[in-house]
């Protein structure tokens, strides 16, 4: 993508009243269209889904297919994608105002900074679709399934709240199953081919744009879903 595709983006993504950006991580403030400074955090649905139903991230959303899709097929619940890339953010809100998708949100930060900007207790469901496995060991404090965003996702999630980790990554699945195992975290579901039989939930039929690639090279795909 070029530099001014880029630019271009960044610019539009400042006119979306579905996006909000928090610019430099050692500034917690979060700037909404035209850079006004808002404070959401513990308010999500009343100040900007204006409801009360359920809240769902997903985190390193990329283009946002499943925040966008879940939002579309479940208008009652309140979807926001979360990733630090504005340019991949950009797709996602596009396709969701284009579409009067008004249930979808994009939050562009961070995801080591979830609490400054959600409130404990406030986070219904969080999906981790096909994030970087950071399979290099000195990195692993990186998987987002790590116990360091593991114990910020517990203080985030409501007590009967869920995490599914969708991923191509065997590397990945299996170091999340040892890492929940090490906790005492409740597994509730775990599939190392989720294709291979009838999907435990509809929601898994959502694919990415990275996941159409990995299954059409021949990968297979695992879930995990676990609450605390």
């Amino acid at each position: 993508m070029s530099r001014r595709n880029k630019l271009e983006k960044f610019a539009q993504l400042l006119t979306f009243s579905n996006v909000y950006q928090n610019y430099y991580p050692r500034d917690p403030k979060l700037q909404w269209v035209d850079g006004k400074v808002v404070d959401r955090k513990g308010r999500w649905r009343s100040d900007h889904f204006k409801g009360t139903g359920p809240l769902i991230l997903e985190l390193a959303c990329g283009g946002g297919e499943y925040t966008v899709d879940m939002a579309r097929s479940y208008p009652g619940h309140f979807f926001m994608g979360v990733d630090v890339k504005g340019n991949r953010i950009w797709k996602g809100a596009r396709k969701a105002m284009d579409e009067g998708i008004l249930n979808a949100a994009f939050l562009r930060t961070r995801i080591e900074q979830l609490d400054l900007f959600f409130a404990e207790n406030e986070i219904d469901q969080i999906w981790i679709t096909f994030p970087d496995p950071f399979l290099r060991k000195s990195k692993a404090n990186r998987r987002l399934t790590s116990p360091l965003f593991l114990e910020k996702y517990k203080k985030l999630l409501k007590s009967e709240g869920v995490v599914h980790l969708k991923t191509d990554s065997p590397e990945l699945y299996e170091y999340t199953l040892e890492t929940l195992e090490e906790l005492n975290i409740e597994m509730q579901y775990a599939d190392a081919d989720i294709y291979s039989k009838p999907l435990p939930i509809p929601e898994l039929e959502i694919k990415t744009y990275y996941e159409k690639m990995h299954l059409e090279a021949g990968k297979t795909i695992k879930y995990v879903r676990f609450g605390f």
